[in-house]
């Protein structure tokens, strides 16, 4: 999940921008439509509706593969299945208002593993952010279930990865289907305020004020995920954290999270990992302080020669040398100043020397801050991840 600004931790905002088309449906439903569809037939159905409604625009193509749900096959060499084509296959589930570009290179790192890949589009995105306004947490875990299903006809053993939403999502998949075999998790939104219960009150006079059902209605300049936020998103996201277990999960998992997460609260993530109680199971650790947690691998979040101060929600699953989020990539994520301090916000974008990390009250005392998009620490993380699967029973 990526709420464009942490409103799902700290529930405010105000509405600065007047409503653009984009604010309201495009007329995708947004109920899961995809059943009785093969993987393939799923993929190329949403690359048609992804094409109508980006048509004509600048980057039209980059948008469509970027937003559109894909499938990778293993590389050769590694084992085949006992009674289906492939032995591990993973299913991947991106966070929400993001996209399947999020979960690009987590697809090849496990392409390269000899995992068989299929990666999800939750209902509500890769259209414009207004799809969100109707749309119900139920209808993304039906999107998983059946992706579990199209998974499990091709391989042996089934996992589950996700982030943030997708994380989440992962999680309560588990607890219901007996054939996952473990767990990846980055940035789990296992947690988030409260105050998102009642987010959908609005809905008692937004028809008369459509402002009312936003919380930061912004320009939606990224390819890859909507900048505006509206209240729906945030109370089926706090529906979807109430319906997870509370129980001990005996599955493997890997999980990867920044103390300094400025979108969900971090320490369910080191809750949650307490009752993961398989011996392979794996927290990455992002902070500027080592926690006193059995099976944690610590990681400095601050890299002072990048003038890097911690590490973000937004960051975990995206390697440095990505081309559009990363070290020198071509988008500045400078939302947090966009309602409260317009000229901040085009010198945030404008100047590459900004100081980069989550948007936390104690970094933007720092000076200009861009919220980090990128993973420093992403090699590392792999090499973790390749730790974890080759002690996988």
């Amino acid at each position: 999940m990526d709420d464009s600004g942490g409103v799902l931790r700290q529930y405010d905002g105000d509405v600065m921008e007047l409503l653009g088309l984009r604010h309201r449906s495009s007329g995708v439903s947004p109920l899961f439509t995809g059943a009785g569809l093969s993987f393939a037939e799923y993929v190329q159905t949403t690359q048609d509706i992804l094409r109508e409604l980006h048509a004509c625009k600048n980057e039209e193509e980059q948008i469509i593969a970027g937003n559109s749900p894909f499938e990778l096959h293993p590389a050769e060499g590694f084992d085949r299945g006992r009674d289906k084509p492939y032995r591990r296959g993973v299913l991947l589930t991106h966070g929400l208002s993001d996209s399947p570009y999020h979960m690009r290179h987590l697809g090849a790192f496990f392409q390269r593993r000899g995992f068989r890949v299929m990666a999800l589009l939750l209902p509500g995105h890769g259209t414009q952010p207004g799809d969100l306004l109707h749309v119900h947490w139920r209808e993304w875990a039906k999107t998983l279930a059946w992706g579990a299903d199209r998974l499990a006809d091709e391989v042996d053993e089934l996992y589950l990865a996700g982030f943030s939403a997708g994380a989440a999502l992962s999680v309560l998949q588990a607890s219901r289907d007996e054939r996952v075999r473990g767990l990846f998790l980055f940035s789990p939104a296992l947690q988030i305020t409260a105050r998102a219960r009642w987010a959908n009150l609005h809905k008692l006079y937004s028809w008369l004020s459509p402002k009312a059902a936003w919380v930061n209605p912004m320009q939606d300049r990224d390819l890859y995920k909507y900048e505006s936020f509206c209240k729906n998103a945030a109370a089926q996201m706090y529906a979807l954290t109430q319906a997870l277990p509370k129980g001990e999960l005996d599955i493997p998992v890997f999980a990867a999270a920044s103390a300094d997460d400025a979108t969900v609260e971090s320490a369910a993530t080191l809750r949650f990992m307490q009752r993961a109680t398989h011996p392979c199971s794996r927290l990455v650790w992002y902070s500027s302080e080592r926690p006193g947690q059995q099976n944690v691998e610590w990681v400095d979040s601050a890299v002072p020669e990048q003038r890097i101060l911690s590490s973000a929600h937004t960051a975990i699953v995206i390697p440095p040398d990505d081309a559009h989020y990363g070290e020198h990539g071509n988008y500045a994520n400078c939302l947090h100043y966009f309602a409260a301090d317009k000229p901040a916000f085009r010198a945030c974008q404008a100047q590459q020397d900004a100081w980069a990390g989550e948007i936390t009250e104690r970094n933007l005392k720092q000076g200009l801050l861009r919220r980090l998009m990128y993973n420093p620490h992403f090699a590392q993380m792999e090499a973790s991840m390749l730790k974890f699967i080759e002690r996988l029973p």
